[in-house]
């Protein structure tokens, strides 16, 4: 017994030594963070940094490019190397030897920018695919890459790393989750100075600027700051996550329970034969609010019976059903085609081919909203498309109220408070070096254009500082048009915030991209993203790559001057020349005299001035240009085709 006793005490040793061996040898590897991996894109012709982890006192040694480079790991088990400045190219592998040894295949020295903002800069190319299928068809291009930073927020501590992530390069495979700006910035810079670049975007829907803010930044804005050390209670915002997660669920389960939709399990409203003959009608598309259904939330039944020509038959089709407020769900002769959760994304339901068949079809849309007015949006592709034959689907359809609700009060974003994605997404960058920044943000913000006017340049200062690499180029696209045109001059918080936007490029090294002429009225996320994307890079041609021969920008609004009933502006980046574009006259001018009530204005080109005047108005004081949410139709531009950008000269 005693012989077996001590067996067993020597095998749990060796058990015990063997495991702690184990253990040290697996700590002592080398481990890496997530940006620097397989087909990264270091910036060229800078100091770069290397770094990662492993047991204190580590000898690290790095063979890249013909040189090496040691060092030891410090006592909190981080190191860092600073690879010499680089010339563009590659590709090359590095190879990092500790107790382990890694080798990181296929780098490419370039320039590197980070992307970032809310959905207009997460937007995808796959959201575009239609606009651009020639495009996605040929994309192919190594030397083009992207790293999505994963979304994460942290209210305690700056990040050290990311938690997934990798570098992927241009091809017919990777394009769809390239995100679109991002993209077609990168394109137009290696098409004119063939250098790889690297995007790291690092963007979060809905967000508003303070949460991409570091702490440091934050106490300029007191009230910010306390709401950010709120929420490191972890605590707290498990309490919040919770009852929003409870709320929501219990307000879609009552719904379902109460929709009369379903409450017939062998006869749904979406079945082909169900009787639809007492539904009523309305034309479409149409928010339902709009035509009768007054205050209604929940749900709303839509129903259309189309005739199929036998030739659209057997073939794969596609149902666009524009864009639904707020979800839906598409049945097509009873059977389930798709649904989409929320309502900004394009309705693009794919058809199996063997569905449709010839004559009478049956579309059923089941449409859920939760708050505001319900319904189809305006001015979007609503048809069925087999072939080369298309089926218009606007116009009459039947419909019948599933149920009404009470409105679901909105959900408290937690990754949209301040200090959290600066932490979670960009304090894990900063040791990354960079060529500069794409920034397209400020929808959310909309609510308060006057304090914006700080957090903006306060965010760009902020990044440099915890960059440490001088005051790189950052550049931004200012809002574009959106929602419906007015008949006269009005005020506009999109107006202000576009001006919040224009007075930031007095922030050293900065430049703008107009963009009030490529919005949709109907759409917060306009689908050309390639004009947004060409206008991004002409200002990184000016302020990163300093070509001064490169007309960069449309007219930005100088000074004025009063001269009897008239009064005479002068721009800015004229370029070539002031044009109206299209020809006609010039639009969306509006002037006001001592009582401050603006019209609509007379306006002329003379003399690469603008002269603006009404017959009405004897004393004028201040003049207005695309002071909208929509200044759709707004024409003043330069020669070289940029939009000028909105203004007023009455700014108190």
């Amino acid at each position: 017994m005693c012989i077996k006793l001590i067996g067993r005490i020597k095998l749990n040793i060796l058990i015990f030594v063997f495991s702690f061996f184990i253990s040290v040898t697996t700590s002592g590897e080398v481990r890496l963070p997530k940006l620097i991996s397989d087909g990264m894109v270091l910036q060229r012709n800078a100091e770069v940094k290397v770094w990662g982890w492993a047991t204190p006192g580590e000898k690290v040694t790095i063979n890249f490019n013909d040189k090496k480079y040691k060092t030891t790991t410090g006592k909190c088990g981080k190191w860092v190397v600073n690879l010499s400045k680089i010339k563009a190219g590659g590709p090359y592998n590095m190879e990092i030897n500790a107790s382990n040894k890694t080798i990181i295949k296929d780098i490419l020295i370039g320039d590197v920018w980070v992307c970032s903002g809310q959905s207009n800069m997460v937007l995808p190319m796959k959201r575009v695919e239609d606009l651009y299928e020639d495009e996605i068809d040929h994309a192919e291009n190594p030397f083009i890459r992207q790293f999505l930073v994963p979304e994460r927020y942290d209210f305690n501590v700056p990040g050290k790393d990311l938690e997934s992530g990798k570098w992927e390069s241009v091809n017919p495979k990777n394009i769809l989750h390239f995100r679109a700006t991002g993209y077609f910035f990168a394109k137009a810079l290696y098409e004119k100075y063939q250098v790889p670049i690297g995007l790291i975007n690092a963007s979060v829907g809905g967000t508003p600027i303070d949460a991409w803010l570091s702490e440091d930044a934050l106490k300029e804005f007191p009230a910010s700051l306390e709401v950010a050390h709120k929420f490191r209670d972890s605590a707290y915002v498990n309490k919040i996550i919770r009852e929003d997660k409870t709320r929501n669920n219990k307000w879609y389960n009552k719904l379902k329970q109460l929709d009369r939709g379903f409450a017939n399990p062998e006869k749904t409203w979406f079945d082909p034969t169900c009787d639809a003959s007492k539904w009523h009608t309305m034309q479409l598309p149409a928010y339902w609010e709009d035509e009768g259904l007054e205050d209604v939330d929940g749900v709303v039944w839509f129903r259309k019976e189309i005739d199929v020509p036998a030739s659209m038959t057997g073939k794969p089709a596609r149902l666009f059903m524009g864009r639904i407020v707020d979800s839906d769900s598409v049945y097509i002769n009873g059977k389930f085609i798709g649904t989409i959760s929320y309502q900004y994304p394009p309705r693009k339901y794919d058809v199996p081919k063997d569905l449709l068949k010839a004559g009478k079809n049956i579309i059923v849309v089941r449409i859920v909203n939760n708050i505001g007015k319900g319904g189809f949006v305006k001015d979007k592709p609503y048809k069925l498309i087999a072939g080369e034959e298309t089926i218009d689907l606007k116009g009459k359809w039947q419909y019948k109220l599933g149920t009404e609700m009470e409105p679901l009060q909105g959900t408290d974003f937690v990754q949209y408070k301040p200090l959290g994605l600066y932490n979670g997404m960009i304090a894990p960058l900063l040791n990354y070096k960079i060529k500069g920044v794409i920034w397209y943000q400020g929808e959310s913000d909309t609510y308060r254009p006057f304090k914006y006017r700080k957090l903006f340049p306060a965010l760009i200062n902020d990044w440099r500082r915890k960059w440490n690499q001088g005051e790189f180029p950052f550049l931004f696209v200012q809002l574009a048009n959106f929602m419906e045109g007015k008949d006269q001059p009005s005020e506009s918080n999109w107006a202000l915030l576009r001006e919040a936007q224009l007075k930031t490029l007095s922030v050293s090294n900065t430049g703008m991209a107009v963009a009030i002429d490529i919005g949709e009225w109907n759409d917060i996320h306009p689908l050309n993203k390639e004009d947004v994307g060409k206008r991004l890079a002409l200002a990184a041609f000016k302020v990163a790559y300093g070509d001064e021969d490169v007309i960069y920008s449309g007219p930005i609004y100088k000074c004025m001057k009063i001269k009897g009933n008239k009064i005479i502006v002068t721009f800015t980046n004229t370029g070539g020349g002031l044009i109206i574009k299209g020809g006609g006259k010039l639009k969306y001018f509006a002037i006001c005299g001592p009582d401050r009530k603006f019209i609509w204005a007379n306006a002329k080109i003379e003399d690469n001035k603008v002269i603006v005047w009404n017959d009405n108005i004897d004393g004028p004081v201040a003049v207005r240009y695309a002071w909208a949410d929509n200044p759709e139709g707004a024409n003043l531009y330069n020669k070289e085709g940029l939009p000028a950008s909105p203004f007023r000269t009455d700014d108190e």
